[in-house]
């Protein structure tokens, strides 16, 4: 493989499809690398017992501005603009409205304390009131929207994500991942099966390594995980280290799905909602036959995914089957089975869900989205600076790294003209 290329985009994700859209668009050409046998990086849809399952990314955050929806509906995707189901309680179960307002008032609470915080110790632990009832519930939430503990939290960048959010969420039927997966376009070479191993720049570009051989580009754009940034699977031109150190602050959490099937002659609300345990911090959230499949969906966050991380998928199974036997009752168990479970933090070449900026370390977004050299490009959900965590942020970095690359390019061809 010795094909020379305008850009080379290092990772097949959200982040860099959108970078091959932008580079098609501008009539470049480009090859992407992606060192899994599949497109979609943490947007991944899989069909398991006939329904078609968002094992990462599910919902179109801030569906009003999001990219990911005119590239849905150009495509022919349906765009699901209803509520979502946690706005739908299930009926079935007996709920102490007492405890649950106390609690999702002390998570505002919380929130509103984390202002005050972000001027201090930027650690969000430290807006937790002291013995506060609620704090296990806080926890739980924290860790769904963070997959880490409070401790490890920089409060500015929580409130950066939930300042820009505008509370739309909306959904694809078909998945998110088979989206992300179909967006590439049909002029972008793809390489899958192929990881980049080392990347060195060249006196007019790059040249990125491979086990099928070396090839060059003007210009590399580096879409891979901080997880796998921070760590050496791939080696990096000298000089990058603070760009290593960026990744290092904004390391991936933990998040986690079990899904489970319902049995035909057990009774659920479709589009429904329960919140497992208020008290404990290891609580999934679930998401109750989504569009109507027999299907309960488990959503595990911080605390809760560790389960699955360490213990493995029969702990995670075990684990929700004795919240949801404590929510419908004992006689629950009998007529749900296991479905399928993830299993993100043991991926190597992933390492985690989405990033989270460790207290003090909020800044590291921007460190890590600088070009370095004007040869080597970074993107990725990690780089972006409040639409982090999602899809449409990643792709939002891709669209932006891609610009920077073309710049660039340009800006060279130009002086040797």
């Amino acid at each position: 493989m010795c094909s020379a290329f305008d850009v080379i985009i290092v990772g097949g994700g959200a982040a860099g499809i959108g970078a091959a859209r932008r580079l098609a668009a501008q009539g470049s050409s480009a090859l992407l690398l992606e060192a899994s046998a599949r497109l979609g990086g943490r947007a991944w849809t899989q069909d398991i017992g006939g329904y078609p399952l968002d094992l990462g990314c599910e919902w179109l955050h801030s569906g009003d501005r999001n990219a990911w929806v005119g590239i849905a509906e150009a495509s022919g995707f349906p765009v699901d603009r209803g509520e979502p189901p946690w706005a739908k309680a299930h009926p079935g179960i007996e709920h102490d409205e007492h405890a649950q307002e106390a609690a999702q008032r002390a998570y505002g609470d919380w929130e509103d304390r984390l202002r005050i915080v972000a001027a201090g110790s930027d650690r969000a632990s430290d807006a937790l009131q002291p013995g506060g009832p609620w704090n296990a519930y806080v926890r739980a939430i924290a860790g769904f929207m963070s997959g880490m503990a409070p401790e490890q939290i920089s409060a500015t960048d929580y409130l950066a994500y939930d300042d820009a959010s505008t509370g739309r969420n909306w959904h694809l039927p078909s998945g998110h991942g088979t989206l992300v997966a179909a967006s590439l376009p049909s002029t972008t070479t793809l390489r899958l099966a192929t990881p980049a191993d080392r990347i060195d720049l060249t006196t007019d570009g790059v040249a990125v390594t491979t086990r099928a051989g070396t090839i060059r580009a003007g210009a590399a754009i580096l879409t891979i995980s901080t997880a796998v940034l921070a760590g050496d699977a791939i080696r990096l031109p000298a000089g990058t280290e603070p760009w290593r150190e960026a990744a290092a602050a904004l390391p991936l959490g933990r998040n986690e799905k079990i899904f489970l099937e319902i049995g035909h002659n057990v009774a659920f609300e479709p589009d429904s909602h329960a919140y497992g345990n208020l008290h404990d911090p290891r609580s999934a959230a679930y998401s109750i036959r989504p569009n109507g499949w027999p299907v309960i969906e488990a959503f595990l966050g911080g605390d809760g995914a560790r389960i699955v991380a360490e213990g493995g998928p029969a702990a995670g199974f075990a684990h929700v089957s004795a919240e949801l036997a404590a929510l419908f009752g004992s006689d629950v168990a009998s007529a749900i089975r296991p479905l399928a479970a993830t299993s993100w933090s043991r991926m190597a070449s992933i390492g985690g869900a989405y990033s989270c900026a460790l207290p003090g370390r909020s800044n590291a977004r921007a460190r890590l989205a600088r070009p370095f050299e004007d040869r080597l490009f970074f993107a990725g959900e990690a780089t972006h600076p409040f639409d982090f965590t999602t899809a449409h942020g990643a792709h939002d970095s891709g669209i932006r790294a891609a610009d920077e690359a073309l710049a660039a390019l340009g800006d060279r061809r130009g002086e040797a003209a």
